[in-house]
């Protein structure tokens, strides 16, 4: 993997801690904040943080119609939290989103910051061993499209979930202990 950049949206939320990920693996990353930052990019980041503020902290720069057109192109994805409110096809509360990801979700559906949770999960294959996920006014998802897989749950609700080149994660796998899903990110590469 060596010589692939990373793109790490860095407006907002806690990008650093993947950035801390992506290294380990060997990855380069650049963060972004303006147009030209995203020139030349293997992959993207969404991180999680505050959806509504990274909307507004976009526009200067273009920056959403930018990121569109690198998802849309099939640049791989990684997208955690927040992230995965960018990318879904609907938002509730109603808010823009880049539609990219066939999947309906509503924003802090588990709970204002008080009830943030570090949870079990329930990973798809079998003889894979569970982990945590951080929780943090996490969103839940309502509905996936057919081509969506479901890769981890917690409890029955699908939290992590990979559709062609992207992979959407609503906790914070970039404050675990467990480099798993940075890794599947990893293989899409």
């Amino acid at each position: 993997m060596a010589g692939k950049t990373i793109g790490v949206l860095a407006l907002q939320g806690d990008f650093s801690a993947h950035e801390g990920f992506l290294s380990e693996l060997g990855l380069q990353t650049r963060r972004l904040r303006s147009a030209s930052d995203c020139i030349g990019l293997d992959g993207l980041v969404l991180p999680g943080g505050e959806s509504s503020a990274m909307l507004r902290l976009m526009e200067p720069e273009n920056l959403f119609e930018i990121l569109g057109g690198l998802i849309g192109e099939g640049m791989p994805v990684l997208a955690t939290c927040a992230g995965v409110i960018l990318l879904a096809k609907k938002v509730i509360p109603e808010q823009r989103s880049l539609g990219a990801l066939d999947i309906d979700v509503e924003r802090n559906a588990y709970g204002r910051q008080l009830y943030s949770s570090v949870e079990k999960l329930r990973r798809a294959e079998p003889e894979a061993a569970g982990v945590e996920g951080v929780f943090i006014r996490a969103p839940k998802i309502l509905r996936m499209g057919p081509s969506v897989e479901v890769l981890a749950w917690r409890k029955d609700d699908p939290v992590l979930v990979r559709q062609g080149a992207m992979i959407a994660a609503t906790f914070h796998p970039e404050l675990g202990s467990d480099g798993w899903v940075h890794s599947l990110f990893l293989d899409l590469l």
